[in-house]
Formats: structure tokens, C-alpha cells, sequence
């Protein structure tokens, strides 16, 4: 009885570590004043509004979206295909693909930046093109995991098979029975390499910097400027990873329910 008491309070104190800073942000982003008192003073959404009126957040939030997005779409349109071919017709070459993924943890950021300035700077190509082709590859481990586990999930290689015996082309036993069955973990793939893509800061930061003012970037410069700003952008940070968590969660299920079925 001890035992779990103690599990319990553990535990509760652990949700406290975790989502205390969580809760003051939030609040910090909707309070009037906050100097003296526990708790805000007021509350306001004054901050927000200020916050989606400037239209430096606004430009900042399209290009990070459009550079975490296009690096997603990249990855869907040549790494999946690619992964696909070898999972389902050579899977003695998987383990290079699994190198591949370990080999992207051995770079931490700042020293990928110093190469790929060292390396492209010199060429003439946008520095901007080499982080998008960096941020390709730093996903392949999320594209990779997310593919193997919906190709194992539905048993592709015998789906296809028996597509193929019942009269389907190779073309459409992908396309009209392959790729419905394993979208769903796809997109949650997808949507998971978006989320870690959002909110890197190192890379684009060292090697791209104000140049191409992404959210982070937004963010560190309103951090010594106006801390409700600052607030209100982990806020909307915090609210868009909200939601892309749930529909992983809503998608990941579906797909187990395929799985099962």
C-alpha cells in the first residue's frame, strides 16, 4: 500500500515537472499584468491579437511551414517509393536503410551546419536549399519507421500477392489496395516529421539565420523584447503540436484497426 502511494505521488509530482512551465506559458500569453500574485492579475487576449496582426509572425509561420512542409513532400515523393521497393522486393538491402537511419543521429546540429556551409557556401547554391535537402534527410528515420511498421502492419507482401493472383496489374495492386491500407500510418509519418521539423531552430538558425525568419527564429528575438509576445507564440506552437498529435493518435489507430481486420 505504501508502495503505490508513494508510485502515485511520484507520478503526480512528475505531471507537475512536466506541465507546470507548460501552464505558466500559457497563462503568461493571456495575462494583463503578472508581478506580484500567484496567479495573473487579468487575463486577455490582447497579446494573441497582437501577436496574428504583425505581419513579421505571419511571414515567419508561412516560410516554416513551407519549409518543413516541402521537406515532408520531398521525403513522401522520393524516400517512401524508394522504401517501399526495397521492404517489399529486397529486403536483404534493408539494413543499409537502417544504417542510413542510425548515421542521422551521429550529426548533431551544429556540427551539420558548419559542413553544409563549408561545403555549399562556395558553390553558389541558396544556403536555403541546402538546410530543405538536410531536413530531408534528418527525417528519414521517422518517414523509414513510420512506412516498415504500415507495410508490416497489413502483411503488404502477401496483399500484394493476392491482389496480383485475383487479377490486378502490379500498378493497381499499389495503387488501389497497397497504398489505402497504409496511408493512414503514412500520413501519421508524415505529420510526426512535420511537427519535428516546425520547431528545429540550430540548423536553419546557424546556417540560414534572419535571412529566412522562421517561427523560432521569430521567437528568440521577441524573447528580449516582449516576454506576453514570446508566450503567445509557444502558445500557438503548443496548439498546432496539439493538434497534429491528435490526429497521429486518430490515424495510428485507424490503422491498427486495418491491421486487425
Amino acid at each position: 500500500m505504501k508502495k503505490r502511494s508513494f508510485a502515485d505521488l511520484f507520478l503526480v509530482f512528475l505531471v507537475l515537472y512536466l506541465f507546470l512551465p507548460i501552464i505558466a506559458t500559457t497563462l503568461y500569453a493571456f495575462a494583463t499584468n503578472w508581478n506580484k500574485t500567484v496567479l495573473p492579475e487579468g487575463l486577455t487576449f490582447k497579446w494573441l491579437a497582437t501577436l496574428f496582426q504583425d505581419t513579421n509572425f505571419l511571414e515567419a509561420f508561412g516560410r516554416s511551414v513551407l519549409l518543413s512542409g516541402g521537406a515532408v513532400i520531398i521525403a513522401l515523393l522520393f524516400i517512401v517509393p524508394a522504401i517501399f521497393v526495397i521492404i517489399l522486393y529486397f529486403p536483404k538491402y534493408e539494413k543499409w536503410i537502417q544504417m542510413a537511419v542510425v548515421m542521422v543521429y551521429a550529426f548533431p546540429g551544429v556540427i551539420l551546419a558548419v559542413g553544409l556551409i563549408r561545403t555549399y557556401s562556395g558553390f553558389g547554391v541558396p544556403m536555403i536549399f541546402a538546410v530543405l535537402g538536410a531536413y530531408v534527410i534528418s527525417i528519414l528515420p521517422y518517414i523509414y519507421q513510420g512506412t516498415r511498421n504500415s507495410l508490416r502492419n497489413v502483411n503488404a507482401r502477401q496483399l500484394l500477392d493476392a491482389a496480383e493472383l485475383l487479377g490486378a496489374s502490379k500498378v493497381q495492386a499499389f495503387s488501389k489496395v497497397l497504398l489505402p491500407a497504409v496511408y493512414p500510418g503514412l500520413f501519421a509519418g508524415a505529420l510526426l516529421s512535420f511537427s519535428v521539423l516546425f520547431g528545429e531552430f540550430v540548423l536553419i538558425n546557424l546556417v540560414v539565420g534572419s535571412r529566412f525568419e522562421t517561427v523560432q527564429i521569430y521567437l528568440m528575438k521577441k524573447l528580449s523584447t516582449s516576454g506576453h509576445i514570446a508566450s503567445s507564440v509557444v502558445f500557438v506552437y503548443l496548439v498546432l503540436m496539439g493538434i497534429l498529435t491528435f490526429i497521429i493518435y486518430v490515424l495510428t489507430k485507424r490503422s491498427k484497426g486495418v491491421a486487425n481486420t
